[in-house]
């Protein structure tokens, strides 16, 4: 047999070495996504029973930590399709009032935002800002945070969210919405506001 040609399918490593060589990338992975270390570890050993049973599937067409974390977001949006569904159904009008504080009653900002100082690309290598960021989307309501995650961490289409979470296209668009004005108000008050 000649070694020089390349296998059909490339065969995924030993498992047993799955945790020690992309344990910690994965787990970061999901903390950034559920903000929760126990649930975070979970979602890692399902995602990890998972690729075990399935290993045999893997073609080698991706590197084995990039179909890791490919079982690993589905566990993760199976997870949010969970609990999106058992969300009280009024957790939405809730926020309504906090995002409905920065409007007047004819729509217009009561207080601007204001403009957020510094270079974009260095606060985002600050660890100290994605500290206050995850203090900030663990304030978020469930419903919003969903969609938050789906749309701007796992880049899901429209379309696949509204079917994950069960929502039309425009509540969709209201949710991240509210989201985003929340979260900025968050990191105005705790990241970008001047020091006394």
């Amino acid at each position: 047999m000649d070694d020089s040609q390349p296998d059909s399918q490339t065969p995924a490593s030993d498992p047993s070495s799955w945790v020690d060589g992309h344990g910690d990338a994965l787990f970061r992975y999901a903390l950034l996504r559920v903000r929760s270390t126990e649930l975070a570890e979970e979602l890692v050993q399902e995602a990890l029973v998972a690729a075990l049973a399935a290993r045999h599937q893997f073609e080698g067409r991706s590197s084995e930590r990039t179909w890791l974390v490919g079982i690993l977001r589905n566990k993760i949006v199976d997870h949010v399709r969970r609990t999106a569904r058992e969300q009280p159904a009024d957790q939405d009008g809730a926020t309504e009032s906090a995002v409905a504080d920065f409007f007047d009653k004819t729509g217009h900002w009561k207080s601007r935002p204001t403009k957020w100082p510094g270079d974009p690309s260095r606060v985002a290598e600050d660890q100290d800002f994605w500290r206050v960021f995850d203090e900030c989307m663990g304030k978020l309501p469930g419903t919003l945070a969903h969609a938050f995650t789906l749309r701007e961490l796992e880049e899901l289409a429209t379309e696949r969210i509204c079917q994950v979470l069960s929502i039309t296209p425009s509540n969709l668009w209201a949710r991240l919405h509210r989201a985003r004005m929340l979260l900025r108000r968050c990191l105005e008050l705790n990241w970008f506001a001047p020091e006394t």
